[in-house]
């Protein structure tokens, strides 16, 4: 069966009268020809230059000469920070600040809007952007499922890369998609250069906190140009290799459970047994919290990046130039990733919670003890991924005539991301686990929660090696997943761009069209049962388990000692497995969650105007221009039949039915705009340059949210008639874009060739903002195990037998019920069985494998509260950059710094109810820089601080609409070289020197959500020019 949908939206000629009205009147004021040529992208240009002086005075004049706010970051800036690729270098950048995966620079933000809304392109045209990681699994905060918009720089090193553009305010020649900035990436073209230029570069990266790989890693790169035949012909060619072993030490909480308090012996809450100590209890009706778990975890990870781009030039006159290009870029991603976990459970087990004194009480100790005994979990994951971008490109510039030069640009990218590892997986996960905790303690409020467990491992039935010592003898495993997760994104795209020259400035005018195609994959990723949730064989893997003093890797944090960890190959372990259990699967499934395809087709139009003149006296220069825009979109998914199953108290999973055929649904949209753009440049003297731009941009919906069926399906935790919320996510293929109305206002001062200052203030008032709504809804005829027929009478049963009606207790009775009569109930408790209680009978019911409880068609549905994104929001952003640049004489001292104040009028409410979701805006954070610079006679050195303030990253996180807030982080890097002749120039460089580390949190920072300890790395190195 196929569903189809369509939505439309059509905008016409709105805002024409007002800019034709302006464009109108700007030739009265032209009395004399413009300021400057530099009025569109093409004319920015970055001339290499050597010494960073040099640089910093041509990155001033870009700024100066530009129209509207353009900041750039040169080829010579580049190679002189120590940064590994261009997200770090673009932080320096006023206004442009980033977020790190593994202490590594991945996405931009500028100006408070996140990568999805930023639109990136390379030497001007549209990259496709691809974004996958650890299968989605949700292991950590590291995993990406796929469907992103956002650009992920770790995939370009920056040896390669003549330059980067950031443009701050629209222009109408640029194409859309970037509300905060439009940053375009320039490679070196061999014409531009005129001159043979060859030059190699050897790094030795030593990262601190490598365990596993190897302490030297190298890094090479080059770059090789040539011009013949009186420069008729150029080739140019670029490459380089990088390497680096590296881990971390971190914790992360699964979720927080948020809920108002009330009636301790109420079932239908997060702590319901009333026999429980609880100390600095919250009010009545008071939001108070619980953790899901406490996990500490270790990464140990291999990354390897090339990086190389062709160029071919050809000019047989001088007025007509063809250049080809090719790019290619690969980053190879391997982790191994081990946890220790400790859950948190509901019910009689907890003896003592105490809480603080936060708006919304959070524990701050939980004891729990346990009638047998439970698991510490040691999952351990292997992560394998490749990320490919395959550019190629055609560009044929032709001068007309001294007024009029086209120019045709054509080209086809590609960006793959996918998991690459054992069994065809991105994620290959196995759970061990010690069931042989009989009491916890957690201790909450530190930036790190700590544990102390009590273990006996020669408890009966638990199958441990009773030696009294915990060890791999008494670790066993659980439950193995294999998942894979893919997005493979394509652009083609076509532009003619024309400029005509005037008397007094010129006209620029262009026709564009785009195709975009994104898929996005994700494998079911079912549970595959091994020794079950009960860790049913302990010792079965021998010395493949090894001992791992994880809590004693943290560097910077104290955890409580006494605590055990274990250390593994998950490749090893399911090669063992596939003997121990036979049956199991042998790759990843070729069941689906979700196969979703976003193809749009953009077709635009556009025309600007310069002009300049003089103004009582003072040079002025405008630019202004229209962009008129339509898109067509195509959403389709196939939609597979899902059902769930309970496995446990709290463990109840969704699986895809790989017997039932998916079902297609397709959903079409379509949606036009008109964007103005306008600058104005006012030299108030030689020296003060004022200037006033207003754009309208958009930035389209992320491709996650524009499928067409729902996925993310969340059993909740527990049983819904005990008050567990399942969850699931749905998209919305109606979305439109966001649409912003810019304005920008600014003031420099260049008070000497290297040297100036600049304040500026800038709005947006965005409209059509994504929000988050949640409906509590039925989805897929989906069926609720946990609130049925079956659900109710054990509940009865569980209250009449005296047993406290908890998950535990209501599971076990369902289990029990629903399997009295097999042959393994009878074998283990006789011809008539009954229910008893006892903790060796919980754990034969929750454990036996087959004894698991699956929806039927008696059952209700389930109401997931499902997140719905929707154009429903208005917000206005606002804020102001300041930056200074100053050279102190001859000393060949200098310093860089720069202030961005980022405000919006919609913060995240920690209070509110935690049933509804918020609408919020997220990354808006201050930023700063502070660069120290010398250089003088052959030496040359920087030492740069990073700093971004506090910034909320995630809202409607979890079960309880929970935000995420990254913590302030600050960070200092340092560069040293020194040029031994005009070839040779050997360095030595310092990324994050003080080891600084990074944390997040929820309503409160007693909320952990992840904390990385991380390190510094260090870098040596020569370069040679030829």
């Amino acid at each position: 069966m196929e569903n189809r949908k369509k939505f439309s939206r059509t905008a016409l000629a709105k805002a024409m009268s007002l800019l034709l009205g302006s464009t109108a009147g700007m030739p009265l004021y032209a009395q004399q020809a413009p300021q400057t040529d530099a009025v569109t992208p093409a004319d920015i240009e970055v001339i290499q230059v050597k010494g960073v002086r040099s640089s910093m005075q041509e990155a001033a004049d870009i700024k100066r000469n530009s129209m509207g706010v353009v900041d750039a970051i040169s080829a010579e800036d580049i190679g002189k920070f120590p940064d590994t690729n261009l997200a770090e270098s673009l932080q320096r950048i006023t206004g442009v600040s980033i977020s790190r995966t593994n202490g590594e620079g991945s996405e931009v933000t500028v100006r408070g809007f996140g990568g999805d809304n930023n639109m990136v392109t390379l030497n001007g045209r549209t990259m496709p952007s691809a974004t996958t990681y650890g299968a989605g699994s949700g292991a950590d905060g590291t995993t990406r499922g796929g469907s992103a918009r956002a650009f992920d720089f770790s995939n370009l090193a920056s040896e390669s890369i003549r330059a980067v553009e950031v443009y701050k305010t629209g222009k109408a020649n640029i194409a859309t998609g970037g509300i905060g900035a439009t940053l375009n990436v320039k490679t070196a073209r061999p014409l531009d250069t005129g001159e043979t230029v060859a030059s190699v570069g050897v790094k030795a990266a030593h990262d601190t906190t490598n365990r596993s790989g190897d302490d030297i890693t190298p890094e090479i790169s080059g770059i090789f140009s040539h011009v013949l035949d009186n420069d008729k012909f150029g080739v140019s060619i670029s490459a380089s290799h990088q390497q680096r072993d590296s881990g971390y030490t971190g914790a992360t909480v699964n979720d927080w459970q948020v809920d108002y308090w009330d009636d301790i012996v109420d079932a239908d809450r997060l702590w319901n047994n009333e026999a429980t100590d609880v100390v600095n209890a919250p009010e009545q009706g008071q939001l108070y919290t619980r953790p899901n778990d406490i996990r500490y975890a270790f990464s140990n990870t291999q990354r390897k990046r090339d990086n190389a781009q062709l160029t071919l030039q050809f000019r047989p006159v001088d007025n007509f130039t063809a250049t080809a290009d090719y790019t290619f870029a690969e980053n190879n991603l391997v982790e191994h990733r081990g946890e220790i976990t400790n859950w948190i459970q509901a019910g009689s087990n907890t003896q003592i919670v105490e809480f603080d004194n936060n708006a919304v009480k959070t524990p701050s100790y939980i004891q729990e003890t346990y009638a047998s005994a439970v698991d510490e979990g040691y999952e351990q994951q292997w992560r394998e991924q490749t990320n490919t971008l395959k550019s190629a490109g055609l560009n044929l510039e032709y001068q007309v005539n001294d007024a009029l030069t086209l120019m045709l640009d054509a080209h086809s990218s590609e960006m793959f991301s996918r998991g690459t590892g054992p069994r065809n997986s991105g994620e290959l996960a196995v759970g061990l686990g010690a069931p042989i905790v009989t009491s916890r303690e957690w201790f909450w409020g530190a930036d790190l929660p700590t544990y102390l467990n009590v273990y006996d491992d020669t408890l009966p039935d638990k199958g441990a090696n009773a030696n009294g010592v915990v060890d791999a003898g008494d670790v066993g495993s659980s439950i193995a997943r294999i998942r894979n997760a893919s997005q493979e994104s394509k652009i083609k795209q076509l532009k003619l761009d024309g400029m005509y020259e005037l008397a007094d400035g010129r006209f620029d005018f262009g026709v564009e069209m785009r195709n975009m195609e994104s898929r996005s994959i994700q494998t079911a990723g079912n549970n595959i049962a091994l020794g079950n949730w009960n860790v049913g064989n302990p010792g079965e893997f021998g010395d493949l388990i090894q001992p791992f003093d994880l809590p004693g890797e943290f560097d910077d944090y104290s955890p409580l000692s006494g605590g055990y960890g274990f250390i593994a190959d998950p490749r090893a372990l399911y090669t063992a497995a596939l003997d121990l259990y036979p049956g199991i699967p042998t790759t990843v499934e070729s069941a689906l969650s979700y196969d979703n395809i976003v193809k749009e087709d953009t077709k635009a139009v556009y025309f600007q105007v310069a002009l300049g003149g003089e103004l009582g006296g003072m040079p002025f220069d405008i630019l202004t221009g229209l962009r008129y825009e339509k898109t067509e979109s195509e959403s389709s998914s196939l939609v597979s039949r899902v059902y769930f199953q309970w496995e446990d108290n709290n463990d109840i999973f969704s699986y895809v039915d790989s017997t039932v055929p998916p079902e297609p649904a397709f959903a079409e949209n379509d949606y036009d705009y008109l964007l103005p753009s306008l600058d104005v440049t006012l030299n108030l003297t030689d020296d003060l340059v004022s200037r006033f731009s207003y754009s309208k941009t958009i930035a389209r919906a992320g491709l996650g949210s524009l499928g067409v069926s729902a996925s993310n399906f969340g059993g909740g935790g527990g049983s819904t008639l005990l008050g567990a919320q399942p969850t699931a996510d749905a998209s919305n293929p109606a979305l439109l874009p966001l649409e912003s109305s810019n304005y920008d206002l600014s003031l420099e001062w260049y008070y000497n060739p290297f040297s100036y200052m600049s304040a500026g203030v800038f709005q947006k008032n965005v409209i059509n903002f994504i929000g988050s709504r949640q409906v509590d809804q039925p989805l897929l005829d989906i069926r609720d195990v946990t609130a049925g027929p079956r659900a109710l009478a054990a509940a009865q049963a569980v209250q009449d037998a005296g047993f406290p009606l908890d998950d535990t207790y209501l599971y076990a009775m369902m289990v029990f019920n629903e399997y009295r009569t097999h042959p393994d109930m009878i074998a283990e408790f006789g011809a008539n069985p009954q229910f008893t209680g006892t903790p060796a009978q919980l754990d034969f019911l929750a454990n036996n494998p087959g004894f698991d409880l699956r929806a039927t068609d008696e059952d209700p549905e389930v109401i997931f509260r499902t997140n719905t994104p929707d154009n429903n929001r208005a917000a206005k952003i606002y804020g102001a950059e300041f930056a200074i640049q100053h050279f102190f004489g001859e000393s060949g001292f200098g310093v860089q710094a720069n202030y961005t104040i980022v405000r919006g009028d919609i913060g995240f409410n920690n209070t509110a109810n935690p049933n509804e979701s918020q609408f919020a805006l997220v990354g808006l954070s201050d930023t700063a820089n502070l660069i120290g610079i010398y250089e003088k006679d052959s030496w040359q050195a920087r030492i740069a601080w990073n700093w971004r303030d506090k910034y909320l990253a995630e809202v409607n996180k979890g079960g309880s609409n929970n935000p995420r807030y990254e913590e302030a982080y600050w960070q200092i890097d340092v560069n040293v070289s020194y040029d031994i002749n005009e070839q040779l120039t050997v360095f030595a460089e310092a990324l994050n020197l003080t080891g600084e580390n990074s944390r997040s949190h929820a309503r409160n920072e007693a909320m952990l959500w992840y904390l990385t300890d991380l390190g510094p790395r260090y870098q040596i190195g020569v370069r040679y020019d030829f």
